[in-house]
């Protein structure tokens, strides 16, 4: 039976997580921003791994659900060395990275820190670089001026009648980890399912992204119908799909 955990990430608080046991190579899912680890593609992948007895872990980075620390405090970097330390310290043996949006830029940072560790990348709506090409340069030079004043800034939120917050220092950190600039020199195999009806991923980032990727077997997977959660059966029926293609090649029977 499954049971909530937590780790403790040095000086920075709690990490918590689920995991459950099983073979390698495993699963790691990494969430989107503002989101956590309860999330429909987190558990459905869960309840997967449950039946395969394969091992899996979902964890919520600081500030995020049930871990320790203020959401509008955190950032790329912090969510970064979670990401590293869950890796590091929880997982053994050869991981599959599936990280959705936010998490599709995570999970490219974790894959640069520890190629050795990681067997494959699975981005669902993968939003690297985000904070600049999605926040920062759609703002005209008024309400630049007033997110850096004002070290923040409101906009419209798709899912809820409340605003997002967007720290500035958000921005700033952002731009240490901008992934779309220049090649990557991640080489394993890399999977990438985009909605073309994403209204706030647009689906270029995907071909965007695997440009920038040194890995020849990277392939991309549209759905001309789906949104950015990419959560409606079809589309996690299709997820279920790539993983499993993924791991009968990483490890044939």
């Amino acid at each position: 039976m499954q049971s909530l955990a937590w780790h403790s990430i040095n000086q920075s608080g709690r990490i918590a997580y689920n995991r459950v046991a099983g073979k390698t190579p495993g699963i790691i899912f990494l969430c989107g921003h503002g989101s956590d680890m309860d999330g429909s593609k987190a558990l459905f992948l869960d309840s997967w791994a449950q039946q395969q007895r394969r091992a899996f872990l979902r964890f919520d980075y600081s500030g995020h659900g049930q871990s320790d620390g203020a959401f509008l405090e955190t950032n790329i970097s912090d969510w970064t060395r979670d990401a590293i330390a869950v890796l590091d310290d929880l997982t053994t043996g050869p991981q599959i990275l599936v990280g959705s949006s936010l998490g599709g830029w995570i999970m490219l940072n974790v894959a640069l820190a520890r190629p050795n560790r990681i067997a494959g990348l699975i981005g669902i709506a993968a939003a690297p670089d985000f904070t600049e090409d999605l926040i920062w340069q759609p703002l005209d030079d008024d309400q630049r001026n007033k997110m850096k004043n004002d070290g923040q800034i409101a906009l419209e939120n798709p899912y809820a009648d409340d605003p997002v917050i967007y720290p500035y220092h958000l921005i700033e950190d952002g731009r240490q980890h901008l992934r779309l600039r220049a090649p990557l020199a991640i080489t394993a195999p890399v999977r990438l399912l985009q909605g073309m009806n994403d209204a706030e991923v647009p689906w270029q980032t995907a071909t965007r992204l695997a440009d920038c990727l040194q890995s020849d077997d990277v392939v991309l997977h549209f759905d001309k119908t789906a949104t950015h959660r990419f959560s409606e059966p079809a589309q996690l029926r299709l997820l279920k799909t790539v993983l499993v293609t993924l791991l009968d090649q990483l490890d044939p029977k």
